[in-house]
């Protein structure tokens, strides 16, 4: 294949008719280049290639422009939304996001971190406040910007963005008791390495417990996040005489396997048995039947990470709040009812 010349900051000068200095003022200071001369230097960079070397200018101490986020996992709508929002709101202010997923692996995310700081990014974005000793104490002596989204503590080591998830689950574990409901089943994720599940579960547990509610074993379903594996854990519930009247799901995502489930085994939601989440993802106020939760906010939360990000990158002395706690809210719909 014939090598074809790169263009470079000298070949878009030529063809905008300016000083290389002017190019370079441009794409680092825009705001100190008249519009008409921008808009002229734009078009030469479209009509040469010129693509920037960023790597090579974080090298010699310029800046990347770009930043780190790091997420348990794509397959979740929920993060999905969060990443938008986040997404979104750096892209406003200059930045490019590389995205990484460690699978719920903690040792995996450290080692995502490592390379995302190889990568000379200027901050970081993490899910939750349950990380490794190491990744706290790497992103401490690096002094590394970064924000943690999802889980609000008031006390948090790095600045945080999200919701109370521990009153979210007393929240939800209300709602079912004030509908009457005394036998209740939980089906929720694996809470290690998810301080947001342990959250949501401890909410939840104390509030039953203050009811003198107790949930047997065998009414603690653990399963994956995704509709398919929820659906295959809750079955059993279906089964027999012994059919609980209500399920509180650790998400809507297993809330739908859930529903799901008790559909293809003939049980009525919410006529045999109620059934309430905690997320409100897209789709959950349209699905059949509509889903009671509570509403997370996950496009706040993102906005909100990323205003707290570039205010860490670009004005680090500012004195401004970073552990920003964001509402959440019951939203009661048609697959709970109250127990007759």
């Amino acid at each position: 294949m014939k090598t074809v010349k790169q263009a470079d900051i000298i070949d878009v000068a030529n063809h905008a008719g300016v000083s290389p200095a002017t190019v370079s003022r441009s794409l680092n200071h825009p705001d100190k280049v008249k519009p008409d001369t921008r808009k002229r230097i734009q078009k030469a960079i479209e009509e040469t290639g010129y693509i920037r070397n960023r790597a090579a200018q974080a090298i010699h101490g310029r800046r990347s422009g770009t930043v780190g986020l790091i997420v348990p996992t794509l397959d979740n709508a929920i993060f999905a939304n969060l990443i938008q929002a986040f997404s979104d709101q750096l892209h406003s202010s200059g930045f490019t996001m590389l995205v990484a997923t460690h699978g719920y692996d903690l040792d995996r995310e450290y080692t995502l971190l490592r390379s995302l700081l190889e990568h000379r990014v200027e901050g970081v974005g993490l899910i939750g406040l349950d990380h490794k000793e190491e990744t706290y104490a790497l992103i401490e002596r690096r002094g590394t910007p970064c924000v943690s989204m999802w889980n609000y503590i008031d006390d948090a080591r790095i600045p945080c963005v999200g919701v109370d998830n521990y009153q979210a689950g007393r929240t939800i574990a209300k709602h079912v008791l004030e509908l009457g409901h005394k036998d209740i089943a939980l089906v929720f994720p694996e809470a290690r390495g998810n301080d947001r599940a342990q959250s949501r579960l401890n909410g939840v547990v104390d509030v039953l417990n203050g009811a003198h509610v107790e949930i047997p074993k065998d009414r603690h379903i653990k399963t994956l996040y995704s509709i398919k594996h929820a659906r295959e854990a809750a079955t059993p519930l279906f089964v027999g005489d012994y059919i609980p009247t209500a399920i509180i799901a650790g998400n809507d995502v297993i809330a739908q396997g859930v529903i799901h489930a008790a559909h293809a085994m003939n049980v009525s939601i919410p006529n045999d048995v109620s059934v309430a989440g905690i997320g409100d993802f897209s789709g959950s106020a349209h699905m059949f039947p509509s889903l009671s939760t509570v509403r997370l906010r996950p496009n706040k939360v993102g906005q909100m990470a990323g205003i707290i990000l570039d205010r860490l990158i670009n004005d680090p002395e500012s004195d401004a709040s970073d552990h920003i706690s964001i509402s959440s809210e019951l939203m009661k719909r048609e697959s709970t009812q109250i127990f007759r």
